[in-house]
């Protein structure tokens, strides 16, 4: 089933491109299908390239999604038009009272700022709360990752001696746990951040557990509240050139930056990218959809308020 989205977003068109199967309010309201409702709260400098690859995980699905934009009312965007927004996004005060089946919160550029040195750290400390009793399971991504488990559960982050940037080999400790329905031994996940979490703190927290790992890259995916909450540290969402993009950038900036670890064919940035990541990343979205949000939203979505924990062995 499509995704249904905003009429007009720039996502469409882009997505239409790709043979990717999108749809527009319009046509969605004709059907007489009660959609998964998915909010993202989009904190990337670039909104569109970020709204474009959410999108495309999202609609490689059997179920017809309908998806929220949500910004911040405390921080501007420096890098997307006012236009955009205003036409595309809604504001935590338009979307407080609603319920949603599912979340993604995705990583920002101030990995190197203390987190209550972050503008809006107020803001986004009472969207986190407000997740846990308005959304099934929400998805953290790479900052926010760090973030929520931060405000949750006082994991620190820790400033690491070079960028991790590259595409890194992950396992995963139990296949048999739903997120991972259908992945093999071995996958693999992007990552571009300066900072860090550390295994042994999140294994000591009690309450948050260590899915997937990487010998190169550390921690990988963690979980709380039995799939409540998911904590991604890299970016399986990535698009195939957005490290390369990356890469020019920063070496035009002459900022200190390595060629992306197995990345490049032969690691010869003049080479394209080897895509390693991209089935497992959809395969990802799409157990985390089918799993965690589809079957376990109530009918009534007010109900959501009064969810628990998930139980691990409901025998998805």
């Amino acid at each position: 089933m499509p995704v249904n989205i905003p009429n007009n977003l720039p996502a469409i068109e882009i997505l239409k491109k790709e043979n990717i199967f999108v749809m527009s309010q319009l046509r969605a309201d004709e059907q007489d299908i009660r959609p998964l409702r998915v909010l993202i709260l989009n904190l990337m400098p670039i909104k569109i390239m970020t709204e474009t690859d959410l999108i495309r995980l999202l609609s490689n699905n059997p179920l017809q999604v309908e998806v929220d934009f949500l910004m911040l009312e405390t921080h501007v965007s420096k890098n997307t038009s006012e236009e955009h927004l205003q036409m595309f996004y809604k504001s935590f005060s338009d979307i407080k009272e609603d319920f949603y089946d599912g979340m993604i919160i995705t990583g920002a550029p101030v990995e190197l700022y203390e987190f209550k040195e972050v503008t809006y750290w107020s803001e986004i400390s009472a969207i986190f709360d407000w997740a846990r009793t308005h959304v099934t399971s929400t998805l953290y991504i790479c900052w926010a990752a760090q973030a929520a488990m931060y405000h949750f559960y006082g994991i620190n982050k820790y400033i690491l001696p070079e960028k991790m940037f590259g595409v890194f080999k992950h396992v995963v400790h139990d296949k048999k746990f739903p997120l991972f329905r259908g992945f093999d031994d071995e996958f693999y996940i992007p990552h571009s951040r300066h900072t860090t979490v550390r295994r042994d703190e999140i294994l000591n927290s009690g309450e948050l557990k260590i899915l997937s790992e990487s010998d190169d890259s550390g921690v990988g995916i963690v979980m709380s509240r039995g799939g409540r909450e998911f904590y991604l540290t890299g970016h399986s969402e990535y698009a195939p050139y957005t490290l390369n993009n990356e890469y020019i950038r920063d070496a035009e900036k002459g900022l200190p930056i390595k060629i992306p670890s197995n990345y490049y064919k032969n690691d010869n940035p003049a080479n394209p990218p080897v895509v390693r990541w991209s089935g497992h990343g959809n395969l990802l979205f799409n157990n985390w959809l089918n799993y965690f949000v589809y079957q376990e939203t109530p009918y009534d979505k007010t109900q959501i308020k009064n969810l628990g924990d998930l139980d691990l062995m409901n025998e998805k």
